[in-house]
């Protein structure tokens, strides 16, 4: 059994409010060694953590998020890293989608009150 896998996502610690977290911190709020997340980095083009003095690595809150996710993927649902890049961008467009139709939904609606003002 991988080490990684001793906790499920369900199992994870609460993520404190704060803005940033050091690598090291997501190491512990997520169950996966620095390494892993480095690597992950490369290979998911969501994972884009603020770099600062040094190439030092500061994750937000949306990162560590995300990072949960595709160890859910990858590590309880059994995806390859393809796989769980695939499911991710897949989700990213769905929702992109959706917003797409809420804002044209929104703009129709408005459009159809400007139309009945303008017919009194």
């Amino acid at each position: 059994m991988l080490e990684t896998t001793e906790h499920t996502t369900a199992d994870l610690p609460a993520i404190p409010g704060k803005r940033y977290f050091t690598i090291g911190e997501v190491s512990d709020l997520c169950g996966v060694k620095p390494h892993v997340l480095r690597y992950w980095e490369q290979e998911f083009p969501q994972l884009k953590p603020v770099k600062r003095r040094g190439n030092r690595r500061y994750y937000q809150r949306h990162d560590v998020l995300m990072i949960r996710q595709i160890r859910g993927l990858l590590y309880e649902q059994g995806f390859t890293i393809g796989g769980a890049r695939q499911q991710l961008s897949g989700e990213t467009a769905k929702n992109d989608q959706n917003q797409s139709q809420q804002i044209v939904r929104q703009m129709r609606m408005e459009l159809e009150d400007v139309l009945h003002i303008l017919k009194r």
